[in-house]
């Protein structure tokens, strides 16, 4: 766990380097409500996050959604963007994974919940056609750790001077994730 609490700190620290002052982070009461009305529990790392960093307003350029609270949050948009979804003729939006962050665009970095690393995945919709919604979600990272060492060394993709880093690659459950439906 010595890592985990490095990162933790580290990402802190990165934090209020660039932010000066942070949110208060979230409280246990809200975190169990989040899980609640998420319907699943957030990976732990994710979790600690928001417990000791910040109730978002940190991270990547458009940075973390807070989890709950006013305005738009991880918690009322992953609700928004499933009910959407499940009203579609063809689902977009899977089930356990979290938007963490507008990229902008319709863009959403959204953590997998389902996954025991927490993949931080890529929404991309705005080249889907013909209902191909599984095409839109991409791999940015197989794990949120490895998501946050990317941003805290400077190297992701979003960055003005990164070279780039490669394409990323297709998120291969898309399509059968889509398809559990509820």
């Amino acid at each position: 766990m010595a890592d985990v609490d490095d990162l933790i700190r580290r990402v802190s620290l990165k934090a209020l380097s660039v932010e000066g002052k942070l949110p208060p982070t979230a409280g246990v009461e809200e975190l169990v409500q989040a899980e609640k009305l998420l319907g699943f529990p957030l990976p732990p790392v994710l979790a600690r996050l928001y417990r000791e960093v910040a109730n978002g307003g940190f991270g990547p350029d458009y940075q973390f959604f807070p989890l709950l609270g006013e305005g738009r949050t991880a918690v009322s948009v992953y609700l928004e963007e499933r009910s959407m979804s499940l009203s579609c003729d063809a689902a977009f939006w899977p089930a356990g994974v979290l938007p963490i962050l507008d990229w902008g665009c319709g863009m959403y970095a959204a953590v997998d919940c389902q996954s025991s690393e927490g993949a931080v995945l890529l929404f991309e919709p705005n080249p889907i056609d013909n209902d191909d919604w599984h095409l839109a979600w991409f791999v940015d990272s197989k794990s949120l750790i490895n998501w946050l060492e990317t941003w805290l060394s400077g190297r992701g993709w979003y960055e003005e001077d990164a070279d780039g880093g490669g394409d990323m690659q297709p998120w291969e459950m898309a399509r059968a994730r889509l398809s559990e439906g509820g």
